[in-house]
Protein backbone atom coordinates (compact mmCIF):
# COMPACT_ATOMS: atom_id res chain seq x y z
CA UNK A 1 0.00 0.00 0.00
CA UNK A 2 1.27 3.57 -0.85
CA UNK A 3 1.94 6.00 1.92
CA UNK A 4 1.43 9.10 -0.73
CA UNK A 5 -0.56 9.38 -3.74
CA UNK A 6 0.43 11.07 -6.79
CA UNK A 7 -1.49 13.62 -8.64
CA UNK A 8 0.00 15.13 -11.74
CA UNK A 9 -1.34 18.11 -13.23
CA UNK A 10 0.87 18.49 -15.79
CA UNK A 11 -1.43 18.68 -18.75
CA UNK A 12 -3.27 21.61 -16.97
CA UNK A 13 -1.71 23.41 -14.40
CA UNK A 14 1.77 22.59 -15.77
CA UNK A 15 0.18 23.74 -19.51
CA UNK A 16 -0.20 27.25 -17.43
CA UNK A 17 3.13 28.44 -17.55
CA UNK A 18 4.62 30.22 -20.39
CA UNK A 19 6.36 28.73 -23.26
CA UNK A 20 4.42 25.07 -22.83
CA UNK A 21 2.19 24.24 -25.14
CA UNK A 22 1.18 20.59 -26.04
CA UNK A 23 -0.65 18.94 -28.79
CA UNK A 24 -3.68 16.77 -28.06
CA UNK A 25 -0.61 13.91 -29.06
CA UNK A 26 1.72 15.21 -27.09
CA UNK A 27 -1.22 14.75 -24.40
CA UNK A 28 -1.69 11.75 -25.07
CA UNK A 29 1.87 10.74 -24.64
CA UNK A 30 2.16 12.19 -21.60
CA UNK A 31 -0.38 10.33 -20.20
CA UNK A 32 1.06 7.04 -20.98
CA UNK A 33 4.27 8.37 -19.73
CA UNK A 34 2.67 9.20 -16.02
CA UNK A 35 1.59 5.33 -15.61
CA UNK A 36 4.73 3.96 -16.55
CA UNK A 37 6.04 6.28 -13.97
CA UNK A 38 3.10 5.51 -11.24
CA UNK A 39 1.48 8.48 -10.40
CA UNK A 40 -2.15 7.87 -9.31
CA UNK A 41 -4.12 10.50 -11.07
CA UNK A 42 -3.97 12.18 -14.15
CA UNK A 43 -5.89 15.43 -14.56
CA UNK A 44 -6.69 16.11 -18.54
CA UNK A 45 -7.63 19.69 -17.91
CA UNK A 46 -10.68 21.32 -17.61
CA UNK A 47 -12.86 20.06 -20.65
CA UNK A 48 -14.72 22.69 -21.13
CA UNK A 49 -11.51 25.68 -21.94
CA UNK A 50 -11.06 24.36 -25.53
CA UNK A 51 -11.63 21.27 -28.32
CA UNK A 52 -8.39 19.86 -27.59
CA UNK A 53 -8.76 19.31 -23.85
CA UNK A 54 -12.43 18.12 -24.32
CA UNK A 55 -11.04 16.00 -27.68
CA UNK A 56 -8.16 14.65 -24.65
CA UNK A 57 -10.97 13.31 -22.00
CA UNK A 58 -12.22 11.30 -25.59
CA UNK A 59 -9.21 9.56 -26.62
CA UNK A 60 -7.41 8.82 -23.43
CA UNK A 61 -9.91 6.37 -23.09
CA UNK A 62 -8.27 4.14 -25.82
CA UNK A 63 -5.05 4.03 -23.60
CA UNK A 64 -7.16 1.98 -21.35
CA UNK A 65 -4.59 2.68 -18.24
CA UNK A 66 -4.96 0.40 -15.96
CA UNK A 67 -3.78 1.86 -12.81
CA UNK A 68 -3.80 5.82 -13.30
CA UNK A 69 -7.07 7.26 -12.25
CA UNK A 70 -7.94 10.26 -15.07
CA UNK A 71 -9.36 13.49 -13.49
CA UNK A 72 -11.65 16.32 -15.01
CA UNK A 73 -11.17 19.82 -13.26
CA UNK A 74 -13.06 22.50 -13.18
CA UNK A 75 -14.86 24.99 -10.68
CA UNK A 76 -17.71 24.99 -8.30
CA UNK A 77 -21.09 26.05 -9.46
CA UNK A 78 -21.58 29.77 -10.31
CA UNK A 79 -23.71 31.39 -7.76
CA UNK A 80 -26.55 32.39 -10.01
CA UNK A 81 -27.20 28.52 -10.98
CA UNK A 82 -28.30 25.31 -9.35
CA UNK A 83 -25.85 22.50 -9.43
CA UNK A 84 -28.45 20.93 -12.09
CA UNK A 85 -28.24 23.33 -14.43
CA UNK A 86 -24.53 24.64 -14.25
CA UNK A 87 -22.57 24.51 -17.41
CA UNK A 88 -19.71 23.47 -15.93
CA UNK A 89 -21.00 21.10 -14.01
CA UNK A 90 -22.47 19.74 -17.12
CA UNK A 91 -19.08 19.44 -18.81
CA UNK A 92 -17.42 17.53 -16.46
CA UNK A 93 -20.36 14.88 -16.48
CA UNK A 94 -19.79 14.90 -20.36
CA UNK A 95 -16.10 13.82 -19.97
CA UNK A 96 -16.86 10.91 -18.17
CA UNK A 97 -14.01 10.96 -16.39
CA UNK A 98 -13.39 8.55 -12.91
CA UNK A 99 -12.58 11.69 -10.81
CA UNK A 100 -13.74 15.51 -11.01
CA UNK A 101 -11.75 17.71 -9.34
CA UNK A 102 -13.64 20.74 -7.96
CA UNK A 103 -11.84 24.03 -7.05
CA UNK A 104 -13.64 27.00 -4.65
CA UNK A 105 -13.08 29.63 -2.89
CA UNK A 106 -11.48 29.31 0.26
CA UNK A 107 -10.19 33.09 1.19
CA UNK A 108 -12.80 35.39 2.51
CA UNK A 109 -10.96 38.05 0.12
CA UNK A 110 -11.86 35.93 -2.74
CA UNK A 111 -15.80 35.72 -1.85
CA UNK A 112 -15.75 39.00 -1.24
CA UNK A 113 -13.71 40.96 -4.30
CA UNK A 114 -13.56 38.43 -6.90
CA UNK A 115 -17.19 36.18 -6.38
CA UNK A 116 -18.85 39.30 -4.48
CA UNK A 117 -20.88 37.01 -2.87
CA UNK A 118 -21.67 36.15 1.18
CA UNK A 119 -19.68 34.11 2.62
CA UNK A 120 -22.22 31.71 3.60
CA UNK A 121 -23.13 31.59 -0.07
CA UNK A 122 -20.21 30.55 -0.87
CA UNK A 123 -20.28 27.51 1.12
CA UNK A 124 -23.70 26.34 -0.21
CA UNK A 125 -22.20 26.30 -3.31
CA UNK A 126 -18.97 24.35 -1.71
CA UNK A 127 -21.31 21.87 -0.07
CA UNK A 128 -24.19 20.94 -2.45
CA UNK A 129 -21.78 21.21 -5.86
CA UNK A 130 -20.01 18.61 -4.76
CA UNK A 131 -22.53 16.74 -3.51
CA UNK A 132 -24.05 16.80 -7.15
CA UNK A 133 -21.32 15.52 -8.34
CA UNK A 134 -20.56 12.76 -5.97
CA UNK A 135 -24.07 11.52 -6.82
CA UNK A 136 -22.70 10.84 -10.02
CA UNK A 137 -18.87 10.00 -10.25
CA UNK A 138 -17.08 7.48 -8.82
CA UNK A 139 -14.28 10.34 -7.10
CA UNK A 140 -14.53 14.09 -5.52
CA UNK A 141 -11.79 15.79 -5.00
CA UNK A 142 -12.23 19.23 -3.31
CA UNK A 143 -8.92 21.77 -4.39
CA UNK A 144 -9.51 24.60 -1.50
CA UNK A 145 -8.33 27.65 -3.04
CA UNK A 146 -6.08 29.63 -1.53
CA UNK A 147 -6.50 28.04 1.24
CA UNK A 148 -3.17 29.17 3.31
CA UNK A 149 -3.97 32.77 2.67
CA UNK A 150 -7.21 32.22 3.68
CA UNK A 151 -6.25 30.55 6.74
CA UNK A 152 -3.91 33.37 7.51
CA UNK A 153 -6.42 36.14 6.89
CA UNK A 154 -9.76 34.55 8.39
CA UNK A 155 -8.93 31.00 10.19
CA UNK A 156 -12.37 30.31 10.87
CA UNK A 157 -13.61 31.31 7.90
CA UNK A 158 -11.42 28.57 6.24
CA UNK A 159 -12.14 25.92 8.29
CA UNK A 160 -15.74 26.57 7.43
CA UNK A 161 -15.09 26.01 3.45
CA UNK A 162 -13.29 22.92 4.45
CA UNK A 163 -16.49 21.44 6.38
CA UNK A 164 -18.73 22.52 3.68
CA UNK A 165 -16.57 20.40 1.30
CA UNK A 166 -16.80 17.18 3.79
CA UNK A 167 -20.12 17.80 3.99
CA UNK A 168 -21.11 17.75 0.98
CA UNK A 169 -19.17 14.08 0.52
CA UNK A 170 -15.44 14.95 -0.94
CA UNK A 171 -12.92 12.22 -0.84
CA UNK A 172 -10.15 13.98 -0.88
CA UNK A 173 -9.86 18.17 0.36
CA UNK A 174 -6.67 19.75 -1.13
CA UNK A 175 -4.99 22.25 0.72
CA UNK A 176 -3.66 25.06 -1.98
CA UNK A 177 -0.80 27.44 -1.60
CA UNK A 178 -2.22 28.86 -4.97
CA UNK A 179 0.08 32.08 -4.82
CA UNK A 180 3.16 30.16 -3.80
CA UNK A 181 4.21 32.40 -0.54
CA UNK A 182 3.64 30.77 2.37
CA UNK A 183 6.39 29.54 4.52
CA UNK A 184 7.01 25.81 6.33
CA UNK A 185 5.66 26.97 9.80
CA UNK A 186 2.48 28.12 8.22
CA UNK A 187 1.93 25.12 6.27
CA UNK A 188 2.15 22.77 9.74
CA UNK A 189 0.47 25.57 11.92
CA UNK A 190 -2.39 25.19 9.96
CA UNK A 191 -2.80 21.22 9.43
CA UNK A 192 -2.54 20.99 13.04
CA UNK A 193 -5.28 22.99 13.90
CA UNK A 194 -7.34 20.75 11.08
CA UNK A 195 -7.24 17.73 13.59
CA UNK A 196 -11.07 17.57 14.95
CA UNK A 197 -12.54 19.98 12.51
CA UNK A 198 -12.58 17.62 9.42
CA UNK A 199 -11.95 13.95 8.81
CA UNK A 200 -11.45 13.76 5.48
CA UNK A 201 -8.73 12.73 3.75
CA UNK A 202 -6.24 15.59 2.91
CA UNK A 203 -3.76 16.34 -0.17
CA UNK A 204 -1.79 19.32 -0.74
CA UNK A 205 -1.43 21.70 -4.13
CA UNK A 206 1.58 23.73 -3.56
CA UNK A 207 3.06 26.81 -6.09
CA UNK A 208 6.48 27.80 -6.26
CA UNK A 209 6.83 31.38 -5.99
CA UNK A 210 8.67 31.28 -2.57
CA UNK A 211 11.17 28.25 -4.35
CA UNK A 212 9.11 26.53 -1.22
CA UNK A 213 6.71 24.40 -3.14
CA UNK A 214 9.04 21.22 -2.05
CA UNK A 215 9.62 22.29 1.55
CA UNK A 216 6.22 23.52 2.22
CA UNK A 217 5.10 19.64 0.99
CA UNK A 218 7.30 17.53 2.39
CA UNK A 219 6.16 19.41 6.04
CA UNK A 220 2.61 18.54 4.94
CA UNK A 221 3.02 15.18 4.40
CA UNK A 222 4.93 15.03 7.96
CA UNK A 223 1.76 16.32 9.26
CA UNK A 224 -0.15 13.35 7.82
CA UNK A 225 -1.24 14.90 4.42
CA UNK A 226 -1.72 11.80 1.74
CA UNK A 227 -1.88 13.16 -1.14
CA UNK A 228 0.81 15.56 -3.21
CA UNK A 229 -0.30 17.45 -6.45
CA UNK A 230 2.44 18.48 -8.90
CA UNK A 231 3.95 18.71 -11.95
CA UNK A 232 7.05 16.90 -13.60
CA UNK A 233 9.85 19.37 -13.87
CA UNK A 234 7.93 22.23 -11.88
CA UNK A 235 6.25 23.28 -15.22
CA UNK A 236 3.24 25.89 -14.39
CA UNK A 237 2.16 29.37 -13.64
CA UNK A 238 4.28 32.24 -13.21
CA UNK A 239 6.91 30.41 -10.88
CA UNK A 240 5.99 27.24 -11.80
CA UNK A 241 3.94 24.18 -9.35
CA UNK A 242 5.48 21.81 -7.01
CA UNK A 243 8.24 19.64 -8.77
CA UNK A 244 7.47 15.85 -8.79
CA UNK A 245 10.76 15.29 -9.85
CA UNK A 246 12.41 16.66 -6.78
CA UNK A 247 9.35 15.74 -4.56
CA UNK A 248 8.77 11.86 -5.70
CA UNK A 249 12.52 11.01 -4.46
CA UNK A 250 12.24 13.14 -1.09
CA UNK A 251 9.71 11.57 -0.34
CA UNK A 252 10.27 8.03 -1.13
CA UNK A 253 14.36 8.19 -0.45
CA UNK A 254 14.61 10.78 2.84
CA UNK A 255 10.95 10.08 4.78
CA UNK A 256 10.45 6.53 4.07
CA UNK A 257 7.16 7.56 2.77
CA UNK A 258 5.85 4.96 -0.82
CA UNK A 259 5.12 6.59 -3.43
CA UNK A 260 5.48 4.72 -6.41
CA UNK A 261 7.95 1.38 -7.08
CA UNK A 262 11.58 1.42 -6.95
CA UNK A 263 11.59 0.47 -10.74
CA UNK A 264 9.44 3.17 -11.61
CA UNK A 265 11.53 5.68 -9.30
CA UNK A 266 14.71 4.76 -12.02
CA UNK A 267 12.75 6.00 -14.68
CA UNK A 268 12.39 9.80 -13.19
CA UNK A 269 15.21 11.35 -14.89
CA UNK A 270 14.21 9.88 -18.40
CA UNK A 271 10.06 10.83 -17.82
CA UNK A 272 11.39 14.50 -17.04
CA UNK A 273 13.65 14.79 -20.28
CA UNK A 274 10.78 13.41 -22.11
CA UNK A 275 8.40 16.24 -21.34
CA UNK A 276 11.10 18.69 -21.62
CA UNK A 277 11.27 17.12 -25.08
CA UNK A 278 7.54 17.32 -26.11
CA UNK A 279 7.82 21.00 -24.18
CA UNK A 280 10.95 21.54 -26.72
CA UNK A 281 12.77 23.08 -23.58
CA UNK A 282 15.97 22.97 -23.37
CA UNK A 283 16.49 20.43 -19.86
CA UNK A 284 17.76 22.60 -16.69
CA UNK A 285 20.80 20.64 -15.89
CA UNK A 286 21.17 22.16 -12.31
CA UNK A 287 17.62 20.38 -11.63
CA UNK A 288 17.88 18.01 -8.19
CA UNK A 289 18.34 14.45 -8.88
CA UNK A 290 17.35 14.45 -12.87
CA UNK A 291 19.50 17.14 -14.05
CA UNK A 292 23.18 16.16 -15.74
CA UNK A 293 24.76 18.43 -13.30
CA UNK A 294 22.93 16.81 -10.30
CA UNK A 295 25.91 14.20 -9.60
CA UNK A 296 28.69 16.40 -11.67
CA UNK A 297 31.74 16.96 -9.14
CA UNK A 298 34.37 19.48 -10.53
CA UNK A 299 36.62 20.12 -7.47
CA UNK A 300 39.96 18.13 -7.52
CA UNK A 301 38.88 17.38 -3.63
CA UNK A 302 34.95 16.54 -4.42
CA UNK A 303 36.32 13.97 -6.93
CA UNK A 304 38.91 12.29 -4.72
CA UNK A 305 36.45 11.66 -2.36
CA UNK A 306 33.97 10.31 -4.30
CA UNK A 307 36.57 7.91 -5.14
CA UNK A 308 36.96 6.74 -2.05
CA UNK A 309 33.62 6.80 -1.05
CA UNK A 310 30.77 8.38 -3.15
CA UNK A 311 28.60 9.34 -0.09
CA UNK A 312 31.37 12.17 0.85
CA UNK A 313 29.99 14.46 -1.91
CA UNK A 314 26.55 12.49 -3.09
CA UNK A 315 23.22 12.81 -0.91
CA UNK A 316 22.03 9.77 -2.71
CA UNK A 317 22.81 7.19 -5.31
CA UNK A 318 22.63 8.40 -8.61
CA UNK A 319 21.31 5.47 -10.57
CA UNK A 320 18.24 5.24 -8.10
CA UNK A 321 16.49 8.18 -10.01
CA UNK A 322 18.20 7.12 -13.31
CA UNK A 323 21.10 9.37 -13.11
CA UNK A 324 24.90 8.84 -13.04
CA UNK A 325 27.61 10.59 -11.28
CA UNK A 326 29.98 12.52 -13.55
CA UNK A 327 33.21 14.29 -13.27
CA UNK A 328 33.76 17.34 -14.85
CA UNK A 329 37.39 18.58 -16.50
CA UNK A 330 38.29 22.33 -15.93
CA UNK A 331 41.39 24.21 -14.73
CA UNK A 332 39.74 23.53 -11.12
CA UNK A 333 40.37 19.48 -11.60
CA UNK A 334 42.68 17.97 -9.28
CA UNK A 335 44.73 14.48 -10.13
CA UNK A 336 41.44 12.32 -8.89
CA UNK A 337 39.57 14.42 -11.99
CA UNK A 338 41.87 13.51 -14.65
CA UNK A 339 42.28 9.55 -13.81
CA UNK A 340 38.68 9.63 -13.49
CA UNK A 341 37.67 10.57 -16.35
CA UNK A 342 40.31 8.62 -18.24
CA UNK A 343 38.90 5.58 -16.88
CA UNK A 344 35.48 6.07 -17.93
CA UNK A 345 37.47 6.20 -21.71
CA UNK A 346 38.77 3.52 -21.12
CA UNK A 347 42.63 4.51 -20.18
CA UNK A 348 44.46 3.37 -16.75
CA UNK A 349 46.32 6.33 -15.63
CA UNK A 350 47.11 5.30 -12.10
CA UNK A 351 50.81 4.45 -12.69
CA UNK A 352 51.37 7.66 -15.09
CA UNK A 353 52.23 10.44 -12.91
CA UNK A 354 53.89 12.22 -15.63
CA UNK A 355 51.07 11.87 -18.02
CA UNK A 356 48.66 13.21 -14.98
CA UNK A 357 50.61 16.59 -14.67
CA UNK A 358 51.19 16.93 -18.55
CA UNK A 359 47.66 16.61 -18.83
CA UNK A 360 46.66 18.91 -16.15
CA UNK A 361 49.21 21.63 -17.00
CA UNK A 362 47.59 21.10 -20.38
CA UNK A 363 44.05 22.04 -19.65
CA UNK A 364 45.10 25.07 -17.17
CA UNK A 365 46.81 26.32 -19.76
CA UNK A 366 43.64 25.82 -22.28
CA UNK A 367 41.40 27.15 -19.71
CA UNK A 368 42.95 30.13 -19.10
CA UNK A 369 42.81 30.69 -23.22
CA UNK A 370 38.99 30.17 -22.82
CA UNK A 371 39.40 26.64 -23.70
CA UNK A 372 36.25 24.59 -22.08
CA UNK A 373 36.26 20.74 -21.59
CA UNK A 374 32.96 20.06 -19.98
CA UNK A 375 30.82 19.95 -23.07
CA UNK A 376 33.33 18.63 -25.01
CA UNK A 377 34.62 15.38 -23.65
CA UNK A 378 36.00 14.10 -27.02
CA UNK A 379 38.61 17.05 -27.31
CA UNK A 380 39.44 15.85 -23.82
CA UNK A 381 40.05 12.61 -24.71
CA UNK A 382 42.06 13.50 -27.46
CA UNK A 383 44.27 14.97 -25.25
CA UNK A 384 44.94 12.30 -23.19
CA UNK A 385 45.94 10.53 -26.40
CA UNK A 386 48.37 13.30 -27.34
CA UNK A 387 49.91 13.56 -23.61
CA UNK A 388 50.49 9.70 -23.77
CA UNK A 389 51.68 9.55 -27.79
CA UNK A 390 48.96 7.87 -28.76
CA UNK A 391 47.49 10.16 -30.74
CA UNK A 392 47.46 9.55 -34.54
CA UNK A 393 47.79 12.64 -37.31
CA UNK A 394 45.37 11.62 -39.79
CA UNK A 395 45.93 14.37 -42.19
CA UNK A 396 48.14 17.52 -42.63
CA UNK A 397 46.32 20.76 -43.63
CA UNK A 398 48.05 22.03 -47.07
CA UNK A 399 45.52 24.70 -46.58
CA UNK A 400 41.73 26.34 -47.11
CA UNK A 401 40.23 29.41 -47.94
CA UNK A 402 36.18 30.66 -47.18
CA UNK A 403 34.45 33.02 -49.39
CA UNK A 404 31.46 34.66 -48.26
CA UNK A 405 29.48 36.54 -50.59
CA UNK A 406 26.92 38.37 -50.91
CA UNK A 407 25.75 39.39 -54.65
CA UNK A 408 22.56 41.29 -54.08
CA UNK A 409 20.43 42.92 -51.30
CA UNK A 410 17.31 40.94 -49.94
CA UNK A 411 19.41 37.66 -51.02
CA UNK A 412 21.00 35.40 -48.48
CA UNK A 413 24.98 35.37 -49.39
CA UNK A 414 26.79 32.49 -50.90
CA UNK A 415 29.41 30.57 -48.51
CA UNK A 416 32.18 28.41 -50.81
CA UNK A 417 34.86 26.88 -48.93
CA UNK A 418 38.44 24.53 -50.78
CA UNK A 419 40.65 23.38 -49.15
CA UNK A 420 44.02 20.93 -49.66
CA UNK A 421 45.29 18.13 -47.63
CA UNK A 422 47.67 15.72 -47.34
CA UNK A 423 47.24 12.05 -46.31
CA UNK A 424 50.12 9.61 -46.62
CA UNK A 425 51.43 11.34 -49.01
CA UNK A 426 48.92 12.03 -51.11
CA UNK A 427 47.42 15.47 -51.83
CA UNK A 428 43.71 16.14 -51.97
CA UNK A 429 41.96 19.34 -52.92
CA UNK A 430 38.06 19.94 -52.79
CA UNK A 431 35.65 22.59 -52.70
CA UNK A 432 32.31 22.64 -51.38
CA UNK A 433 28.98 24.93 -51.14
CA UNK A 434 27.51 25.63 -47.30
CA UNK A 435 24.83 27.53 -46.01
CA UNK A 436 27.27 29.35 -43.68
CA UNK A 437 31.52 29.91 -44.04
CA UNK A 438 31.82 27.30 -40.72
CA UNK A 439 29.12 24.67 -43.34
CA UNK A 440 31.05 24.93 -46.11
CA UNK A 441 34.66 24.42 -44.14
CA UNK A 442 32.54 21.21 -43.06
CA UNK A 443 31.84 20.06 -46.30
CA UNK A 444 34.71 20.51 -48.06
CA UNK A 445 36.88 19.12 -45.17
CA UNK A 446 35.08 15.95 -45.45
CA UNK A 447 34.91 15.56 -49.01
CA UNK A 448 38.71 16.04 -48.90
CA UNK A 449 38.77 13.10 -46.84
CA UNK A 450 35.93 10.88 -47.05
CA UNK A 451 38.28 9.12 -50.05
CA UNK A 452 40.49 8.33 -47.26
CA UNK A 453 38.44 7.60 -44.48
CA UNK A 454 34.83 6.60 -45.85
CA UNK A 455 33.06 6.24 -42.66
CA UNK A 456 33.21 9.96 -42.53
CA UNK A 457 30.16 10.04 -44.56
CA UNK A 458 27.84 9.09 -41.91
CA UNK A 459 29.18 11.41 -40.17
CA UNK A 460 27.10 14.73 -38.93
CA UNK A 461 27.49 18.19 -37.45
CA UNK A 462 25.01 18.02 -34.77
CA UNK A 463 24.81 21.47 -33.50
CA UNK A 464 27.41 24.65 -33.00
CA UNK A 465 27.44 27.15 -30.67
CA UNK A 466 29.70 30.45 -30.45
CA UNK A 467 30.49 32.39 -27.28
CA UNK A 468 32.06 35.65 -27.08
CA UNK A 469 34.59 35.49 -24.25
CA UNK A 470 35.89 39.00 -23.52
CA UNK A 471 34.25 42.14 -23.38
CA UNK A 472 35.46 45.39 -24.59
CA UNK A 473 36.47 44.30 -27.71
CA UNK A 474 34.21 44.38 -29.93
CA UNK A 475 34.39 42.29 -33.41
CA UNK A 476 38.08 41.31 -32.13
CA UNK A 477 37.12 39.53 -29.16
CA UNK A 478 38.49 35.77 -28.77
CA UNK A 479 35.37 33.46 -29.14
CA UNK A 480 34.89 30.01 -27.94
CA UNK A 481 32.81 27.17 -30.36
CA UNK A 482 31.29 24.41 -29.10
CA UNK A 483 30.81 21.24 -31.77
CA UNK A 484 28.29 18.86 -31.28
CA UNK A 485 28.83 15.95 -34.06
CA UNK A 486 27.15 12.28 -34.32
CA UNK A 487 27.48 9.33 -36.73
CA UNK A 488 24.62 5.79 -36.33
CA UNK A 489 25.95 5.36 -32.82
CA UNK A 490 27.18 8.19 -31.00
CA UNK A 491 27.22 12.05 -30.60
CA UNK A 492 30.40 13.85 -29.39
CA UNK A 493 31.23 17.31 -28.79
CA UNK A 494 34.43 19.51 -29.52
CA UNK A 495 36.11 23.14 -28.83
CA UNK A 496 38.13 25.48 -30.36
CA UNK A 497 39.17 29.07 -29.69
CA UNK A 498 40.55 32.10 -31.62
CA UNK A 499 40.02 35.86 -32.21
CA UNK A 500 38.60 34.80 -35.73
CA UNK A 501 35.75 32.38 -35.88
CA UNK A 502 36.64 30.59 -38.17
CA UNK A 503 39.82 29.42 -36.88
CA UNK A 504 38.35 28.34 -33.68
CA UNK A 505 35.16 26.66 -35.84
CA UNK A 506 38.12 24.78 -37.58
CA UNK A 507 39.82 23.52 -34.70
CA UNK A 508 36.68 22.14 -33.26
CA UNK A 509 36.02 20.71 -36.74
CA UNK A 510 39.04 18.79 -37.22
CA UNK A 511 38.75 17.51 -33.41
CA UNK A 512 36.03 16.11 -34.43
CA UNK A 513 36.97 14.31 -37.22
CA UNK A 514 39.66 13.06 -35.61
CA UNK A 515 37.62 11.89 -32.54
CA UNK A 516 35.55 9.63 -35.27
CA UNK A 517 38.34 7.97 -37.02
CA UNK A 518 39.79 7.55 -33.28
CA UNK A 519 36.47 6.10 -31.94
CA UNK A 520 36.16 3.60 -35.41
CA UNK A 521 39.72 2.38 -34.75
CA UNK A 522 39.06 1.57 -31.21
CA UNK A 523 35.92 -0.18 -32.29
CA UNK A 524 37.37 -1.96 -34.89
CA UNK A 525 40.25 -3.06 -32.25
CA UNK A 526 37.75 -4.02 -29.72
Amino acid sequence: MKDVLIYDTTLRDGCQAEDISFTLEDKLRIAAKLEELGVDYIEGGYPGSNPRDADFFKQVKKLKLKKTRIASFGTTRKPSAKPSQDLNLKILLDADTPVVTLVGKAWDLHVRDDLRISKKANLEIIADSIAFMKGRVDEVIFDAEHFFDGYRSNPEYALECLKAAEEGGADWIVLCDTNGGRLPGDIRRAIANLKGVVETQLGIHCHNDGELAVANTMAAVEMGVRQVQGTVNGFGERCGNLNLCSVIPNLQLKLGKKCIELEQLKKLREVSHFFYELANIHPNKHQPYVGDSAFAHKGGMHVAGILKNRETYEHIDPELVGNRQRVLISDLSGRSNIIYKAKEFGIDLKGDDHAVQEILRRIKDLESQGYEFEASEASFELLIQEALGRKKKNFRLVGFRVIDEKRKEGEPPISEATIMVEVEGVMEHAAAMGNGPVNALDQALRRALTKFYPSLEEMELLDYKVRVLSSGEGTGASVRVLIESGDKKDRWGTVGVSQNVIEASWQALVDSIDYKLYKDSRHAKG
